[in-house]
Protein backbone atom coordinates (compact mmCIF):
# COMPACT_ATOMS: atom_id res chain seq x y z
CA UNK A 1 0.00 0.00 0.00
CA UNK A 2 1.44 3.36 -0.79
CA UNK A 3 0.77 6.16 1.36
CA UNK A 4 1.36 10.47 1.30
CA UNK A 5 2.17 12.48 3.97
CA UNK A 6 3.01 15.84 2.15
CA UNK A 7 1.88 19.24 3.32
CA UNK A 8 2.76 22.56 0.71
CA UNK A 9 1.25 26.23 1.89
CA UNK A 10 1.90 29.88 1.83
CA UNK A 11 -0.47 32.08 3.98
CA UNK A 12 0.67 35.05 7.01
CA UNK A 13 1.44 34.71 10.33
CA UNK A 14 -1.19 34.72 12.79
CA UNK A 15 1.02 35.22 15.94
CA UNK A 16 4.92 35.41 16.71
CA UNK A 17 6.33 32.61 16.89
CA UNK A 18 6.97 30.47 20.15
CA UNK A 19 10.24 29.37 20.79
CA UNK A 20 10.50 26.73 22.98
CA UNK A 21 13.27 23.75 24.02
CA UNK A 22 12.71 20.02 24.95
CA UNK A 23 14.93 18.90 27.89
CA UNK A 24 17.66 17.63 25.94
CA UNK A 25 18.14 20.89 24.24
CA UNK A 26 16.25 20.58 21.13
CA UNK A 27 14.76 23.90 19.91
CA UNK A 28 10.86 23.83 19.06
CA UNK A 29 8.90 26.57 17.60
CA UNK A 30 5.28 26.95 17.16
CA UNK A 31 3.59 29.29 14.95
CA UNK A 32 0.65 29.41 13.19
CA UNK A 33 -0.64 30.08 9.58
CA UNK A 34 -4.04 31.92 7.74
CA UNK A 35 -4.73 30.54 4.38
CA UNK A 36 -7.28 32.25 2.28
CA UNK A 37 -9.27 30.23 -0.29
CA UNK A 38 -11.16 32.37 -2.84
CA UNK A 39 -13.71 31.37 -5.07
CA UNK A 40 -16.88 32.32 -6.82
CA UNK A 41 -20.35 30.89 -5.73
CA UNK A 42 -21.64 29.52 -9.28
CA UNK A 43 -25.08 30.38 -8.57
CA UNK A 44 -25.14 33.66 -6.88
CA UNK A 45 -21.86 34.91 -8.97
CA UNK A 46 -21.24 36.25 -5.45
CA UNK A 47 -17.16 36.19 -4.77
CA UNK A 48 -16.16 34.23 -1.24
CA UNK A 49 -13.24 33.64 0.77
CA UNK A 50 -12.45 30.89 3.55
CA UNK A 51 -10.10 30.99 5.89
CA UNK A 52 -8.45 28.24 7.76
CA UNK A 53 -5.80 28.25 10.53
CA UNK A 54 -2.70 26.01 10.24
CA UNK A 55 -0.55 25.52 13.52
CA UNK A 56 3.02 24.54 12.21
CA UNK A 57 5.81 23.31 14.28
CA UNK A 58 9.42 23.75 13.80
CA UNK A 59 12.32 21.91 15.14
CA UNK A 60 16.54 22.63 15.45
CA UNK A 61 17.73 25.15 13.59
CA UNK A 62 15.08 25.83 11.53
CA UNK A 63 12.73 26.26 14.74
CA UNK A 64 15.84 28.97 15.73
CA UNK A 65 15.56 30.57 12.06
CA UNK A 66 12.09 30.97 12.66
CA UNK A 67 11.53 32.42 15.86
CA UNK A 68 14.24 35.18 14.98
CA UNK A 69 13.34 36.62 11.81
CA UNK A 70 9.71 35.64 11.72
CA UNK A 71 6.55 38.01 12.64
CA UNK A 72 3.14 37.96 13.10
CA UNK A 73 1.95 39.09 9.74
CA UNK A 74 4.49 37.70 7.85
CA UNK A 75 4.30 35.52 4.35
CA UNK A 76 5.63 32.15 4.74
CA UNK A 77 6.09 29.06 2.66
CA UNK A 78 5.92 25.89 4.84
CA UNK A 79 6.82 22.40 3.38
CA UNK A 80 5.88 19.20 5.60
CA UNK A 81 4.06 16.53 6.66
CA UNK A 82 0.66 15.97 9.50
CA UNK A 83 1.39 15.23 12.77
CA UNK A 84 -1.46 14.22 14.93
CA UNK A 85 -0.92 14.77 19.08
CA UNK A 86 -2.49 12.51 21.16
CA UNK A 87 -3.47 12.68 25.06
CA UNK A 88 -5.23 13.01 27.78
CA UNK A 89 -6.64 15.75 29.39
CA UNK A 90 -5.69 15.85 32.99
CA UNK A 91 -9.20 18.03 34.27
CA UNK A 92 -12.02 15.85 32.76
CA UNK A 93 -10.03 12.55 31.68
CA UNK A 94 -10.91 12.45 27.90
CA UNK A 95 -8.54 11.72 25.29
CA UNK A 96 -7.85 14.62 22.71
CA UNK A 97 -6.24 14.99 19.47
CA UNK A 98 -5.00 17.94 17.54
CA UNK A 99 -3.51 17.84 13.81
CA UNK A 100 -0.83 20.39 12.82
CA UNK A 101 1.80 20.29 10.47
CA UNK A 102 5.59 19.25 11.35
CA UNK A 103 7.62 21.79 9.44
CA UNK A 104 10.05 19.94 7.32
CA UNK A 105 11.20 22.77 5.06
CA UNK A 106 10.46 27.32 5.72
CA UNK A 107 10.75 29.87 3.03
CA UNK A 108 10.47 33.33 4.12
CA UNK A 109 8.49 35.51 1.93
CA UNK A 110 7.41 39.47 1.91
CA UNK A 111 6.20 40.53 5.23
CA UNK A 112 3.65 43.52 6.27
CA UNK A 113 5.65 44.29 8.67
CA UNK A 114 7.10 48.05 8.31
CA UNK A 115 10.67 46.21 9.75
CA UNK A 116 13.52 45.90 7.49
CA UNK A 117 12.71 41.79 6.74
CA UNK A 118 15.48 39.79 5.47
CA UNK A 119 15.38 39.17 2.15
CA UNK A 120 13.12 35.53 1.17
CA UNK A 121 15.43 32.32 2.29
CA UNK A 122 14.55 28.83 2.59
CA UNK A 123 15.47 27.12 5.41
CA UNK A 124 15.59 23.05 6.17
CA UNK A 125 14.65 21.21 8.93
CA UNK A 126 14.86 18.34 10.99
CA UNK A 127 11.91 15.79 12.11
CA UNK A 128 11.00 15.94 15.49
CA UNK A 129 12.68 14.35 18.02
CA UNK A 130 11.57 10.87 19.51
CA UNK A 131 11.28 12.53 22.79
CA UNK A 132 8.21 14.19 24.44
CA UNK A 133 7.29 17.84 23.45
CA UNK A 134 7.21 19.69 26.52
CA UNK A 135 4.18 21.64 25.42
Amino acid sequence: MVNLNRVLLIGNLTRDPELRYTPSGSAACEFSLAVNRNWTDKKSGEKKEEVSFIDIVAWGRTAELCAEYLKKGRSTFVEGRLQQDRWEDQKTGQKRSKIRVNAERVQFLGGRSTEAAPAPQEISGQASPEEDIPF
